[in-house]
């Protein structure tokens, strides 16, 4: 411990703070981003799997076929297998959009279930009232399953989310200077590894618990209608 106390005005030096909020920035935007896109994309799939917005069983099965798939695939294996299908496309993609095609492909697996989940745990006379009403089913989906369904779509997918900011630091294996791989470069000039894996699970945690609290918030403003 005293060690460590008398490294730290060292390791916290004016550049090694830029190099560590830098690593902790670009964390965040590739999360967001990641995570954004494959939740808009995972309410796509969903759709496509709702029997009472898609009529085509074709378009279903391959909705389904795609969930399945990128479920059950290992997170760094995705990443290995994206980096490789840009790089046979001819590509020249940064590491990053590599990480963030990642995380958004995995996202819209996960997402379109935890969509599927809380759409079909609203009860089938909803939907008959809303048809009974003229509603089309998009219009249904909007004005009465959704408000209704957040409350069991939230919880699961900001766990998730949770799950996949923790997972882009296996994005370090093919040279994205995320918070992990700024650890290890600082520890190989000769940092504590206490005081480099110590900072960045800090700023893992305050990424990670500020999540859940909006997730919390989410889920008590988009639930408001159906608590009333």
């Amino acid at each position: 411990m005293p060690s460590i106390l008398e490294e730290l005005p060292r390791f916290f030096n004016y550049y090694n703070s830029i190099f560590l909020a830098k690593a902790f920035l670009y964390t965040l935007v590739l999360s967001f981003v990641g995570c954004g896109v494959g939740f808009l994309a995972g309410f796509v799939l969903a759709i496509l799997r709702t029997r009472r917005i898609n009529r085509w069983a074709g378009l279903r099965w391959l909705a389904t076929l795609w969930v399945e798939v990128w479920r059950r695939i290992p997170f760094l294996v995705k990443l290995m297998v994206v980096f490789f299908a840009f790089q046979f496309a001819g590509g020249n993609v940064s590491m990053f959009t590599v990480a963030a095609t990642t995380i958004a492909l995995s996202a819209s697996a996960f997402s379109a279930e935890n969509i599927r989940a809380g759409i079909e745990s609203v009860h089938p006379n909803q939907w008959d009232a809303a048809e009974t009403m003229n509603m089309g089913g998009l219009t249904a989906l909007r004005r009465v399953i959704l408000p209704q369904a957040w409350s069991v779509i939230i919880p699961p997918s900001m766990t998730y989310s949770v799950g996949l900011v923790k997972s882009t630091s296996i994005a370090s294996q093919i040279g994205v200077l995320e918070m992990t791989s700024v650890a290890k470069i600082l520890n190989q000039k000769g940092f504590s590894a206490a005081l480099c894996f110590g900072s960045i699970l800090l700023m893992y945690f305050v990424i990670c618990y500020s999540l859940n609290r909006l997730a919390a918030y989410m889920e008590v403003r988009l639930a408001l209608p159906r608590n009333r």
